[in-house]
């Protein structure tokens, strides 16, 4: 799988809403080896989407459309100065991996100590976060060769979300998966995901 991540600061959050219905109308049906695509905006204005594809070649070839290139030169527009894309097939992830059933979004950045020791002792724990947080459906992990990442969780409802992220902040686990930060993280919700 490969993913493409993209972020900036909405100004016309209509024309981005716009635009989104017109790429599913218009360009979604040629774009070949699309999987799907999560995002929304948070509350101070920040746009993300965390965009799927099964190859980096199809994800390409999807860029290298005419109709793709019209498309994003007015989508542009939408936002307040540059946006970001951050790339990588360097994925995992998390359960069953994204949901379309999710009420509620949090992406999170942050940059691993050491990337090999956290991703095995994430998946060394994978039981245990399935336990104590049943209101996680599963999640979608981008990595870049320099230890940063870009997870994406998906859950049932922001309510059951915060009511047991209060409770794990009180587990153990916690403390440990924050030992393997590099640095502080950026924590994104999307309280009215668009998930396609």
């Amino acid at each position: 799988m490969f993913v493409q991540v993209i972020q900036g600061k909405i100004k016309d959050q209509d024309l981005l809403n716009r635009q989104l219905d017109r790429w599913r109308k218009e360009i979604k049906p040629g774009a070949k080896g699309y999987l799907g695509s999560t995002g929304g905006t948070t509350a101070d204005g920040r746009s993300i989407a965390v965009v799927r594809f099964e190859s980096e070649a199809a994800a390409r070839a999807n860029s290298e459309r005419a109709e793709q290139g019209a498309w994003w030169n007015e989508t542009e527009k939408a936002f307040d100065g540059p946006v970001t894309f951050t790339e990588s097939n360097d994925t995992e992830v998390l359960f069953d991996g994204g949901s379309n059933d999710a009420g509620f979004v949090q992406v999170m950045i942050g940059k691993a100590k050491d990337p090999a020791k956290f991703r095995a002792w994430g998946k060394e724990h994978e039981g245990r976060l399935k336990e104590i947080r049943p209101d996680l459906i599963g999640g979608v992990d981008v990595w870049q060769p320099d230890g940063t990442f870009i997870s994406t969780a998906y859950f049932t409802s922001e309510a059951e979300a915060r009511k047991n992220e209060k409770a794990m902040g009180e587990d153990p686990m916690m403390g440990e998966y924050m030992s393997h930060m590099d640095g502080e993280m950026q924590f994104l919700d999307l309280t009215n995901p668009d998930i396609d």
